[in-house]
């Protein structure tokens, strides 16, 4: 599984559920104390970030090669195997995202700069977190890991018109631009993991422990830069911006789910719809959006950042419930 914001891998704890369970759930919880803290060192000591704005691609650029780190052939065998579920996820991801950003920007009357922040959001790639929550939620995580990495591998290609079409309303948009950003900072970093995985793969297994810790501290020091440098501004917008992350997330995990179940996929390839259309790679969002609008266009991915593994965590937890729930015996008449 990949890491962004990130967590252990959800395929490896499939086959080693207690310890690796345990291990995914300490992971999703942490990351988003992470974040949060990361963000309230950045709004505490703004001066302490000054200058580090440029280093934000590069920041990206290291989650994203351990996301590649953590990939294996199998991920995209999985495509193969199930197309049309695949397409559908992905189909359901540009669609569905972008458009609630372009509807919650309209509905609330954001500033420019924040439509153009939560419309980024919606149009990046899944957040690869979205594969250990779907573990954590009992979702078919084979589902989810190929859309997630579909949706990364595409997203050069999705991701710059979207946000022309949908935010070039409120900012002007370069997306030549942004299709070269991706593909530095996201792309080819994915692409030299996965080959590194593949040729040095007995070495690589022994550090894939650390790699989802080391992803969630470098998004947890984006955060920190984001938040940084907008620092003046948070204070006034931070509510607001709070409201559309939360109805954007979570209208998002809900058309996802009932996307998977109007297909009549089953509930598991449902909850893993839910997750690959309402959690996001904010990392990703939050870089363009500094590189190509401003730190407060920013501020919308880093407080996505950590909603969404709240959220997604919660929900999680809950559909597991109704699971266990479902399976428990009734109980005898008369007691």
């Amino acid at each position: 599984m990949r890491t962004e914001q990130t967590t252990p891998s959800a395929t490896a704890a499939v086959g080693a559920p207690g310890g690796a369970d345990r291990a995914a759930r300490r992971a999703v919880t942490v990351f988003p104390v992470l974040v949060l803290a990361a963000g309230a060192v950045g709004l505490a000591a703004p001066d302490a970030f000054a200058g580090w704005k440029p280093s934000v691609p590069y920041l990206l650029g290291v989650v994203m090669f351990c996301m590649g780190l953590t990939m294996t052939p199998a991920d995209f065998q999985g495509v193969a195997r199930r197309p049309w579920a695949v397409a559908l996820g992905l189909v359901a991801h540009y669609v569905i995202m972008p458009g609630l950003g372009w509807l919650v920007a309209h509905a609330l009357d954001l500033s420019p700069q924040l439509a153009a922040g939560v419309i980024l959001v919606g149009c990046a790639p899944s957040g690869t977190a979205s594969n250990v929550v779907t573990y954590l939620a009992r979702g078919d995580v084979a589902l989810s890991v190929s859309v997630a990495t579909v949706s990364t591998m595409v997203a050069p290609l999705v991701t710059p018109p979207l946000t022309l079409l949908l935010a070039g309303e409120y900012l002007p948009v370069d997306a030549g631009s942004m299709v070269t950003d991706i593909l530095k900072t996201v792309l080819l970093p994915v692409v030299a993991g996965l080959l590194v995985r593949l040729f040095l793969g007995r070495y690589v297994d022994r550090a894939l422990g650390a790699l989802p810790w080391l992803s969630a501290a470098t998004i947890a020091v984006i955060v920190a830069v984001v938040v940084a440098g907008s620092a003046a501004a948070i204070k006034s917008a931070a509510a607001l911006v709070l409201l559309a992350v939360v109805l954007h997330n979570g209208l998002g995990l809900a058309l996802g789910y009932g996307a998977g179940r109007l297909a009549r996929l089953g509930a598991p390839a449902s909850r893993a719809m839910a997750f690959e259309v309402g959690m996001q790679n904010s990392g990703l969002a939050a870089s363009l959006a500094t590189a190509h609008f401003s730190p407060l266009a920013a501020l919308p991915a880093a407080i996505f950042s950590v909603w969404h593994n709240v959220s997604g965590s919660l929900v999680a937890a809950w559909m597991a419930h109704k699971d266990k729930a479902g399976r428990a015996p009734s109980s005898p008449s008369g007691d």
